[in-house]
């Protein structure tokens, strides 16, 4: 190229920013279809992280290490768990904590005595070894937790769903419930436990009053804190410890994988969601393809008058070419603000830590500007190809 005919990029940017500023409307609109594409695919992932962190936030609080050791669930009737269970899990040396909890059957808890039977609000009554919330990451909202001595006196602490269900808020000194034909005083409500959230609607009573009520002395769970550096090992260990004689009658889950396993089900709508992205920013695209073609048709004269005046068909192509690009990255530039600004919003309303993956601000960036170099193709191609002697016709 001569040097007469050699366009700086500056002023190829320069060119590019005064074509766009000529139609600020249109601008505006063709980018608004590139900025929701963008905006949509960056708060996808930006919610869904910002959710992961949260979920990986409480895991770290709770720990990865607590193992739940139950009766196996299958076809075959399984024996109950022995009574010494959360005993024989506790003499282990890769057990740094354990407690247990057993179904009491048939001892429904009520409000008061003339609540008609019936109207139980599916609340149970669970026996409990040790500190389960403890064990479990949880903790007592209001009050304490059980007096678990063989000689404490009848008292009761209630799980969250089960206080609100009972119409019980914060433990007062005259807070009791009726169970067994009889009063017991409320010591504590737990807070919701998101290890076990099963354990919401239930009432937890000491082992005394619990064989009071017909407890036949089996638990049904074990909670476990194990070593974190054994967790895959402790479960046979655990196994093995509760029923020597028959461990494959043990099953022993982590109810962090649980949690886990809902946040990977979570992620499998992010990718048709990010879909949904990448198919309104296909039709932003195709909204600057056009104002490209449009303006490539309304600036016929000017093209022609930059022809004659020594404009060659590269000149022509590559500021046409540059305004498309700008114009998608003006766009992207905004979906990408917007995009974090949805994120931010979500995370500060659900006082999680905001996560927008760095990947996810590049990868948008790097889509408006293949799709304005796709965009700007046809029409920079075209207006290059238009005749000095027909583009001044016009004038």
């Amino acid at each position: 190229m001569s040097r007469r005919n050699a366009v700086r990029a500056g002023d190829l940017l320069r060119l590019g920013l005064f074509g766009l500023r000529t139609r600020p409307t249109r601008v505006v609109l063709s980018a608004l279809g590139i900025a929701i594409g963008i905006a949509a695919m960056i708060a996808v992932v930006g919610i869904s992280s910002t959710s992961k962190a949260k979920l990986d936030q409480v895991l770290d609080a709770l720990g990865t290490n607590v193992l739940t050791a139950t009766k196996t669930q299958g076809l075959a009737q399984t024996p109950p768990l022995p009574e010494t269970a959360v005993d024989s899990a506790l003499r282990q040396d890769v057990v740094s904590a354990a407690a247990g909890v057993g179904t009491v059957k048939k001892s429904p808890v009520y409000r008061n005595p003339f609540v008609p039977p019936l109207e139980t609000k599916g609340i149970g009554t669970m026996a409990a070894w040790g500190d389960v919330p403890a064990v479990l990451g949880g903790h007592v909202a209001s009050g304490r937790w059980i007096d678990t001595r063989p000689d404490a006196v009848d008292q009761v602490v209630i799980g969250s769903q089960a206080a609100e269900a009972l119409g019980i808020g914060p433990v007062e000194p005259d807070s009791r419930v009726w169970t067994g034909g009889r009063w017991v005083q409320v010591v504590g409500v737990l807070a919701p436990m998101a290890l076990a959230p099963d354990l919401d609607n239930q009432v937890f009573v000491p082992l005394g009053l619990a064989a009071q009520l017909g407890f036949d002395g089996h638990p049904t769970a074990v909670y476990t804190r194990v070593d974190p550096e054994r967790v895959d090992a402790s479960r046979d260990v655990l196994a093995r410890a509760i029923r020597p004689d028959a461990p494959r009658d043990v099953g022993v889950t982590n109810p962090s994988d649980a949690l886990a396993a809902k946040n990977a089900t979570d992620d499998s709508f992010t990718g048709l969601l990010v879909g949904i992205g990448g198919v309104a920013l296909l039709v932003g695209g195709i909204g600057v393809a056009n104002t490209m073609v449009i303006t490539v048709l309304e600036r016929r004269a000017e093209v022609g008058v930059r022809r004659a005046l020594g404009a060659r068909r590269r000149n022509i192509r590559d500021q046409f070419l540059v305004e498309s690009l700008l114009l998608s990255f003006l766009g992207g530039v905004a979906g990408v603000v917007i995009g974090v600004g949805v994120t931010a919003a979500f995370a500060a309303a659900n006082g999680a830590p905001l996560a927008v993956p760095l990947w996810a601000v590049a990868g948008g960036l790097g889509a408006t500007v293949v799709i304005g170099g796709v965009s700007g193709i046809y029409p920079a191609a075209r207006a290059a190809r238009i005749p000095p002697t027909s583009a001044l016709a016009a004038v």
